[in-house]
């Protein structure tokens, strides 16, 4: 299932290769992958090892992802493959990122674009995740499997943290039409010590996402002592705010797990704040999540104060909805329905 990859160019001696699929830019030497663990040089060919090799496939609330105005309580059927482009720290799906950095061989059940997508129709999804791993990675059969799915009507969602280059990202965006990305702090050095990258191609593509006209919502996962400054989470809303007051902004409780066991969860007071200060920078929709039952998993109408759509956790209880109106003041809702 080997597949040439997009987005390199082969080096003056013919034998290597340099990826630009993302702003890591690798020189790989033949017989060699990149810092993802999944391109190798096969004697002057970057080729993708994971293309159709799926390692999850569940059907999801398209609420976990979180999108919460974009087909709100819907399905998605979700996919991954091996594979990241980042080395998180505090990864929460490490088993299956961070594999091919451990295993010589890449598992994965062989399957098709074709395939994927007929199971999304059985499962009456509206639309495909490519998420729990970075969708950049597997960027071949992404973009292979987005393109069938458009076709078939159904949607495409990236779940990213970002870190693409911008032709890549123009190639896949007119059957992109959404993306949750994770903006995991608004500090270069966080990017660098925690994951192994770096903040500024991050806040290039989630501007590139809007020019292009797909549908963003951003997610940080609120790390205690680490992401947590009042100015930093000020500094990180105002930059939201710049793509738009309506983005919604999704703060999220972190649990220790990977090579972070020793920092605490973080405490409900901790994202009532955040929630406060991104509010308090203009923004319109502003959640937090993993912790259910709270307030702030609903969401209000910025005009009137209504709830117009009742959650728990990743389920939509009610919506007080005129097509994506506030039914109380008919005030127009950012909603893609």
């Amino acid at each position: 299932m080997e597949k040439e990859a997009m987005f390199y160019q082969k080096g003056a001696d013919g034998t290597g290769v340099q990826c630009f699929l993302c702003p890591h830019h690798c020189v790989i030497k033949s017989g060699k992958t990149g810092i993802c663990g999944v391109r190798r040089n096969q004697n002057g060919v970057l080729v993708s090892l994971v293309y159709g090799r799926v390692v999850a496939c569940n059907v999801d609330p398209i609420e976990k992802k979180p999108l919460f105005h974009f087909l709100p309580g819907s399905t998605s059927l979700s996919i991954a493959t091996m594979g990241c482009n980042f080395q998180c720290l505090h990864c929460q799906n490490y088993e299956i990122s961070q594999a091919p950095r451990r295993e010589p061989n890449i598992p994965g059940r062989k399957t098709s674009p074709d395939a994927i997508v007929a199971a999304a129709l059985d499962e009456r999804c509206k639309s495909i995740s490519y998420t729990y791993t970075e969708p950049t990675i597997y960027f071949e059969f992404a973009c292979d499997t987005a393109r069938e799915a458009a076709e078939k009507g159904l949607k495409n969602v990236f779940v990213t943290n970002g870190y693409i280059d911008p032709e890549p990202l123009k190639t896949i965006a007119p059957y992109l039409h959404a993306a949750n990305v994770d903006l995991k702090a608004f500090s270069d050095r966080f990017y660098r010590e925690v994951c192994k990258a770096r903040i500024a191609p991050v806040l290039r593509t989630l501007e590139l996402m809007k020019e292009l006209g797909i549908w963003v919502e951003v997610t940080t996962l609120l790390i205690p002592g680490l992401n947590d400054d009042e100015n930093e989470l000020r500094q990180l809303a105002r930059f939201i705010a710049t793509l738009g007051r309506e983005v919604p902004w999704h703060i999220s409780a972190f649990h220790p797990t990977y090579r972070m066991r020793d920092r605490s969860p973080t405490p409900v007071v901790s994202l009532r704040q955040a929630r406060s200060l991104g509010m308090e920078e203009g923004l319109e929709f502003v959640y937090t999540g993993n912790a259910p039952g709270e307030e702030s998993e609903h969401t209000f109408c910025p005009q009137c104060g209504a709830r117009v759509i009742a959650r728990f956790g990743f389920k939509v209880l009610s919506r007080a909805l005129e097509g994506s109106a506030c039914a109380r003041c008919g005030a127009e809702i950012p909603l893609v329905l």
